[in-house]
């Protein structure tokens, strides 16, 4: 009698010894689920949420915070339709615990560094977006941001590389500035005046033989064809006319002004962009496709510098 007590003690005590085992990992997904269906359709806003969620993570981080660096680092790049909401989420959490903050800058600089070593140029240009957003919302210094640029800019000066390289390196500053354009002009303008000059100055002696290739009209009338970063240089220019405002992008850290403004910032480790080799594959030029002519909707956009036809 009692070594069947016995046996059904153990038979028990089985099921609860899985679960305990498998709680972490239970936590671990649902964490996941959380972090990734932040941002979607909900009946509370985005700011409720975005607040919630801040607590709930912050809660786990002594025990789950290489689990949420590894998430937040890959929607960082995976997810670039919801930037802005995990920029916030960042952005408060760096406010609750600064050596999180830290620590999530530094593994976003190294996953940079692995996507570029790796040719994965779609998901490095999301990742400099995403450091480039979090200037706004008080989690990186905006003059080491501005220096990144600079180190980013001045491939244009190397010798011996393909034309590709520079083009990328140029379109991955350009292509931030719609985000923190703003910010760091009211922090360095100076140094940002010198970026542009000097992409400007690169755009003017760049060689565009890819155009007559792979233009889709053979006549410049009344579509003209134009070359992606002379496009994108062109609403960049019309842009910072404009004070850098536009209406497109979601910024839901304005409504943390008064908490993020309090929040300590990190400076960007010194990044170099890694050297040209035989194994380097760079994403190929572009000419924009025009179909229709901006009278087609002059409600939308005055002309095609507007920034909104990159958006």
């Amino acid at each position: 009698m009692s070594r069947r007590r016995h046996s059904d003690d153990n038979d028990a005590g089985t099921p609860h010894k899985r679960r305990r085992t498998s709680e972490p990992i239970e936590i671990e997904d649902r964490l996941e689920s959380l972090i990734c269906r932040v941002g979607e359709k909900s009946t509370s806003s985005l700011e409720s949420n975005l607040e919630g969620l801040a607590g709930v993570l912050e809660a786990d981080l002594p025990n789950y915070k290489s689990k949420i660096l590894r998430i937040l680092c890959a929607v960082a790049r995976q997810l670039p339709e919801k930037l802005p909401v995990y920029t916030t989420l960042v952005g408060l959490l760096n406010a609750r615990n600064y050596n999180f903050g830290g620590e999530f800058v530094e593994a976003m600089i190294r996953q940079l560094k692995e996507t570029l070593k790796a040719n994965l140029y779609n998901e490095a240009v999301f990742s400099i977006r995403f450091l480039s957003d979090l200037v706004n919302c008080h989690v990186i210094a905006a003059p080491s941001m501005v220096a990144m640029f600079e180190n980013f800019i001045s491939v244009t000066q190397e010798e011996d590389i393909p034309q590709v390289r520079s083009d990328w390196y140029v379109y991955s500053v350009l292509s931030a500035l719609p985000w923190v354009g703003k910010e760091l002009y009211e922090k360095k303008d100076v140094e940002m005046d010198r970026i542009l000059l000097q992409v400007e100055s690169y755009l003017t002696k760049r060689q565009k033989h890819h155009v007559p290739m792979l233009q889709c009209w053979t006549a410049e009338q009344p579509h003209e064809q134009e070359e992606y970063l002379d496009c994108l240089w062109a609403q960049i220019q019309k842009l910072k006319k404009d004070r850098w405002q536009e209406k497109h992008i979601l910024r839901p850290y304005l409504a943390f002004d008064s908490v993020l403004c309090e929040a300590l910032q990190h400076n960007l480790p010194p990044f170099t962009p890694p050297p040209h080799t035989k194994d380097s594959i760079y994403p190929v030029p572009l000419v924009v496709f025009r179909m229709f002519d901006y009278t087609d909707a002059p409600e939308n956009s005055d002309n095609t510098s507007n920034v909104l036809h990159w958006l």
